[in-house]
């Protein structure tokens, strides 16, 4: 009796491997500004795309003339940079990204403001 219990656990963290996997495999990764990469005028990139939580962005850009600050709502509004948001300067960023809205801006002086920022809805 308690083998057959020690099947079904096994089983069941069997199919649990497999969901979680099946998910992690149905990431996508998407390149911000698709040829262009991550510069000015993207704020209308994301416009019908689907995303997903998990899906992988790529930031591409000269890391001498920018950078991408991953900022909340009001600071994406307002294209300020509160204290303790995560700064990435790669040049080639990639980062995952969470159920609900994600927010990005450039804070090189103006970039934010001639549009180069991305609000990213992942379900």
């Amino acid at each position: 009796m308690a083998q057959g219990r020690g099947s079904a656990v096994a089983l069941g963290l069997a199919l649990l491997c497999l969901l979680i996997h099946s998910e992690i495999a149905e990431s996508a990764t998407y390149t911000v500004g698709d040829s262009r990469g991550w510069t000015f005028n993207t704020v209308n990139w994301p416009r019908g795309k689907r995303f997903r939580a998990g899906d992988v962005l790529v930031f591409k850009y000269s890391r001498s003339a920018h950078n991408v600050v991953a900022v909340n709502a009001a600071a994406y509004n307002r294209c300020l940079t509160p204290r303790g948001s995560r700064v990435f300067r790669s040049g080639n960023d990639r980062i995952t990204l969470a159920r609900g809205t994600n927010y990005f801006i450039c804070n090189f002086p103006g970039h934010c403001q001639a549009g180069m920022k991305i609000a990213v809805t992942a379900v």
